[in-house]
């Protein structure tokens, strides 16, 4: 029992840190959103460079549609995170038999059988469920950040100035670590992912 009761309380920290950092994630695209400027011109430009350098309106078009893409995949792994959460807070209520003494219908032997009886269906979570509702989460989260740094990428252009114009080097130092660093996290995450779930 105590075995169980630790692999929930596992699996409830699990989802509340899937459902914390998208909740952050959230956040800062909506900020994007609501803050991003229509306005394409270059940091610090003024030159004849500037409309070679500058992207074109397809890479506007391409970070708006990665920062709503990025908020609906955040969106829809805090959604299943929350319900996973909510199934196991429900089953384990259910187990303690908690929602019978609630109901006040303890005494009446007719109702408490219906309880009971619903009891036994609502009180089981089906553990590979519980697994593949954590991986489908994760993955939300995992494809959420990849659209994140596509919209960061083309902001950058937006900014900085295209990577196929001759003055990029900044374009590119903006981006080097971003590409870097961040699809490393991501395949850290999901072998931990991966690995925890296998267990």
């Amino acid at each position: 029992m105590s075995d169980s009761t630790s692999t929930t309380r596992i699996h409830i920290m699990a989802l509340d840190g899937i459902v914390n950092v998208n909740s952050l994630f959230t956040l800062a695209l909506f900020v994007g959103l609501t803050i991003n400027s229509p306005d394409t011109a270059l940091l610090g430009g003024g030159g004849g460079e500037d409309t070679a350098c500058a992207a074109g309106p397809s890479v506007a078009e391409g970070l708006i549609s990665s920062h709503v893409h990025s908020f609906s995949c955040f969106l829809f792994s805090s959604l299943v995170a929350l319900a996973l959460k909510n199934i196991i807070n429900i089953s384990k209520t259910v187990e303690d038999g908690d929602n019978i003494d609630a109901l006040g219908i303890g005494g009446n032997t007719n109702n408490s059988k219906v309880v009971h009886l619903v009891a036994s269906f609502i009180g089981e979570v089906n553990a590979v469920a519980l697994r593949v509702g954590t991986l489908v989460s994760a993955f939300g989260s995992v494809l959420g950040c990849g659209f994140l740094v596509m919209a960061l990428v083309d902001l950058v252009q937006i900014k900085l100035g295209t990577f196929g114009c001759g003055n990029s080097r900044y374009s590119i130092a903006a981006v080097a670590p971003l590409l870097v660093l961040v699809p490393s996290a991501l395949l850290i995450y999901v072998t931990l992912v991966l690995y925890a779930l296998a267990r």
